[in-house]
């Protein structure tokens, strides 16, 4: 199984192209990695409203990460956007889905 940042090495783009990611990336990952992004896209954060070709800056020495669009064409995204359905309706993994937070807080289960 090819990783990401392998794909990103193998078009030659590693040294040009950060991977932000909502999951966890293995070991063996190289580059400029960005993870555990969560749960902002499944909540309609700025993350959900990026485009292909959107431009982001990250400024990793404040522990920011910037989606460089307009105001008005964010409000624009943000009114199309439509949460995206769950990947369970019951059990633990949905109690899970519910309830977690970002990797500072990790996931709260005394609901």
């Amino acid at each position: 199984m090819l990783t990401p940042t392998a794909a990103l090495a193998g078009k030659g783009l590693i040294g040009n192209v950060a991977l932000i990611t909502d999951g966890r990336f293995s070991g063996g990952s190289h580059g400029f990695i960005i993870g555990h992004v969560v749960p902002e896209a499944i909540e309609g954060g700025p993350i959900a409203l990026a485009r292909t070709g959107d431009h982001i800056t990250i400024d990793s020495d404040g522990g920011r990460i910037d989606l460089d669009v307009a105001d008005n064409e964010l409000a624009r995204r943000r009114a199309d956007w439509k949460r995206p359905p769950y990947k369970a309706s019951r059990g633990t993994l949905y109690k899970y889905i519910k309830n977690v937070k970002n990797a500072s807080d990790g996931c709260v289960t005394d609901e």
